[in-house]
């Protein structure tokens, strides 16, 4: 962690900055032993799943996505094994790449729950580790605002290209313009289809009714930084708001986060969405598939990587750069590292309004 750029934490509108402790780094980590012990899961019996009887005993069923199983497995099998014994229990799981449920079988009830407690908490640890493959999204990119961005690139370029770092590696796809609601970790396609399904319930329960049945306007004008020191900014944002004055697209995007984060799809990153319009992120010149994802917890950057720029003149001289004005009607499950054939992110559900 670069010392002068900490990662920022916004807490009740106030921004503080968190100091990490050191983690020690192991390499081939999905291949190491990794198992709960006794003292980490309780053995009494709970209901936050199904405990069957059956002829032989009691059986306990989880549906896990398949790039999941090697870290029930373990190195050799090991992990696996060592809860297998420990529980008194026998423990089925699918073959390598074959979506299905993992199996728990014993004689005793206790020990199916202890088993079954053991792999949710193996299972939680390492979800979130996988990198985000899907995310809600809000396409910016309209033909006026594409137009109006490139403008703004232009004229970047022209003026503050002799600032350090600035350069054309630096600014987004116009065609990939949008709003990030929250990132999702989906691992399967019934993953996939929970999520398509909840953006619907999401329809009908709330967003219809605060959006009136109809497309929110909304203006997207003048630039803000993300860190702390513009002299080393590491991502730049168009600020987006609605033009009637209202909060209704902070209340809709909020909204949905909150469902999402309880139905256990998303992990909860901030009190409120920050809706900001990514135009200019130095991940972007290694990859300009890249995609921040603003997570204090699981989101590492690697700063290591990152070369800033200074984006003080930028700030000056386009703090009220107005990109127009733009018709939103629809929240996307958007693919990440993905193309349609307008060049937005291949979308797998979306709910319109």
């Amino acid at each position: 962690m670069d010392v002068l750029r900490p990662t920022l934490i916004r807490i009740e509108g106030r921004v503080y900055r968190k100091n990490l402790i050191q983690e020690q780094a192991y390499q081939h980590e999905e291949e190491e032993d990794f198992c709960a012990g006794p003292s980490d899961c309780a053995d009494d019996p709970c209901d936050a799943f199904v405990v069957e009887e059956t002829d032989k005993g009691f059986q306990c069923r989880v549906e896990v996505p398949s790039p999941l199983y090697k870290y029930i497995i373990g190195k050799k099998g090991e992990t696996k094994k060592r809860i297998e014994t420990e529980t008194r229990t026998s423990i089925s799981i699918p073959k390598p790449g074959v979506e299905g449920e993992i199996v728990i079988t014993g004689q005793h009830r206790s020990g199916v729950i202890s088993a079954r407690t053991r792999i949710d908490v193996l299972l939680d640890s390492f979800r979130r580790k996988q990198p985000f493959t899907h995310f809600l999204s809000v396409a910016l990119n309209q033909p006026a605002i594409q137009e109006r961005f490139l403008q703004f690139k232009e004229e970047v370029l022209e003026k503050c290209s002799k600032d350090h770092g600035v350069s054309s590696s630096l600014f987004q796809n116009p065609a990939k313009l949008h709003l990030t609601l929250g990132t999702l970790v989906l691992l399967n396609e019934q993953e996939i289809q929970k999520a398509c399904d909840l953006l619907q319930r999401c329809k009908e329960d709330f967003v219809d009714h605060i959006a009136g049945g109809k497309p929110l306007t909304v203006e997207v004008a003048g630039v803000e930084y993300m860190n702390d020191d513009p002299a080393m900014t590491d991502v730049l944002y168009a600020k987006v708001h609605m033009k009637d004055g209202s909060d209704r697209l902070q209340v809709i995007a909020d909204q949905l986060v909150e469902r999402f984060v309880a139905s256990g799809l998303m992990l909860k990153e901030w009190d409120r969405v920050k809706l900001h319009a990514t135009v200019m992120n130095t991940l972007f010149r290694k990859d300009p598939s890249a995609e921040e994802r603003n997570n204090t917890m699981t989101g590492k950057s690697s700063f290591k990587e990152r070369e800033s720029f200074n984006g003080r003149n930028i700030l000056k001289l386009f703090e009220n750069f107005y990109f127009g004005e733009v018709q939103l009607d629809s929240v996307r499950l958007s693919q990440r590292f993905s193309s349609d054939a307008s060049g937005y992110y291949a979308t797998s559900g979306q709910l319109t309004f």
